[in-house]
């Protein structure tokens, strides 16, 4: 059983319990509308929390999407770091209103996790792609193909939670972490990958399929 499931994801606990107690005192004082904003906001901060299973599916070789959202841009892309020459990227941008909780795309061996700071720019711009606080995650399969997962934190997110680390074991589907408020998600597939999404497609974590290696 995966220790990240569970109705809402551990990291919004403090922020409902918070919300709650301080719409409970306002209350108690006789403040009644500011108590009913505060049990809005502990409302909507529970649903952005949420965490919901997933019907991942089996089909071998098979890259599932790493978040809910919608497909920004489907490119070849050069690259010069963790991984060299063309591959070929999906961007995804998450909105307020999507589940956050990011899940793995391929199953395999986590070899690299680099954090890099950076500005927080809306997510859904090309140039935060480049520019915003992001983490890498490359992650190796049992048949040696390497992908990257990337968290990027978008305008109003300032917090990227990594669950994983190197050297672990992860599967298809499985939760890895989060990003709070608003991001962008971008997966970097070999240059012989097949991409089966097009820009504008909305996808969810763990179920929609991205391509096949």
């Amino acid at each position: 059983m995966d220790k990240h499931d569970g109705t809402i994801v551990r990291e919004g606990v403090p922020f409902i319990v918070g919300l709650g107690l301080l719409a409970a005192a306002l209350f108690g004082i006789g403040l009644k509308g500011l108590a009913a904003v505060a049990c809005a906001a502990m409302l909507f901060v529970a649903f952005f929390f949420r965490n919901p299973e997933r019907a991942v599916p089996g089909e071998k070789g098979l890259v599932v999407s790493p978040a809910d959202g919608r497909v920004l841009r489907v490119e070849e892309v050069q690259l010069d770091g963790l991984l060299q020459g063309p591959h070929r990227k999906v961007s995804i941008f998450m909105n307020v209103f999507n589940v956050h909780v990011n899940r793995i795309p391929q199953a395999g061996r986590v070899e690299r996790i680099e954090y890099r700071a950076g500005k927080f720019l809306s997510a859904d711009l090309d140039k935060a792609s480049a520019d915003n606080e992001r983490n890498t995650v490359l992650i190796r399969t049992a048949e040696g193909k390497a992908y990257l997962t990337i968290q990027i934190a978008g305008l109003i997110a300032r917090r990227i939670v990594c669950w994983i680390g190197e050297g672990m074991e992860v599967a298809r589907g499985q939760r890895f972490g989060l990003i709070c408020f608003g991001s962008r998600l971008e997966v970097i597939l070999p240059p012989d990958s097949r991409i089966l999404v097009q820009p504008g497609q909305k996808v969810r974590a763990g179920e929609t399929p991205l391509g096949v290696l």
